[in-house]
């Protein structure tokens, strides 16, 4: 009778580190942008603040992050039977990423020269501009189109770690159940989206914690799943 030998993954490893920076980027997001009337003058400053800019590019480096993260939960479980649902995961995640973060690049490169113009010109009209690009019909649907696949992905990521034998079946599911409602919470009150924020840092930790414990899951464990 064979003795199962603990193996050493990296992708495991690295996948950890990508749940458990995006998890900190995420609550960054929420809580370092400014969230004030945006109609007004003070609201066309905050674009322009360093809490504005730093906010929306940890939203960015986050929605990198997570599918990086399936990848490397896709590259752990090959060989194995749910390697197709986490590498679908990935692919999805990816491509609903990409659309998102289109929608944030707009965010913090154009809103803040908006909120520049407007600040120097005293003009508070001028954030009629921001609106008229963020609320684009076209703008809107990739959000939307992106935001959509971000749901899905994570939802595939769950079932391949519920399945997977090497993780608590159980540490994908709240991450998953946060960007499910990744787009409702955009209507929460600035607390309440900080609020947000911190769970999907407690569910990404969590998730990360499994994947850097199943970076040392016996070999044979791993084959049998």
């Amino acid at each position: 009778m064979s003795v199962p030998q603990p193996r050493n993954d990296p992708r495991a490893r690295m996948g950890a580190i990508a749940f458990a920076l995006a998890g900190i980027l995420f609550v960054i997001y929420e809580a370092a942008a400014p969230r004030l009337d945006q109609t007004t003058l003070e609201g066309a400053e905050s674009w322009t603040s360093a809490g504005w800019s730093i906010a929306h590019l940890a939203a960015i480096v986050g929605l990198i992050l997570i599918p990086l993260g399936y990848g490397a939960l896709r590259g752990h479980l090959e060989g194995t039977r749910n390697e197709k649902t986490a590498f679908t995961a990935a692919t999805i995640g990816y491509i609903g990423s990409a659309l998102t973060i289109s929608y944030y690049g707009a965010e913090v490169y154009g809103l803040k020269a908006i909120g520049q113009r407007a600040v120097e010109d005293g003009d508070a009209t001028m954030t009629e501009v921001g609106d008229a690009f963020r609320y684009d019909p076209t703008a809107m649907s990739v959000f939307a189109i992106g935001l959509i696949l971000i749901a899905i992905a994570a939802v595939l990521a769950a079932v391949a770690v519920w399945r997977s034998g090497t993780l608590n079946k159980w540490s994908g599911v709240p991450l998953a159940a946060l960007l499910v409602t990744m787009l409702p919470q955009y209507f929460l009150p600035h607390t309440g989206r900080i609020a947000w924020g911190a769970l999907v840092t407690v569910a990404a930790l969590w998730l990360a914690a499994e994947m850097w414990k199943a970076a040392k899951a016996p070999v044979q464990e791993l084959e049998n799943a």
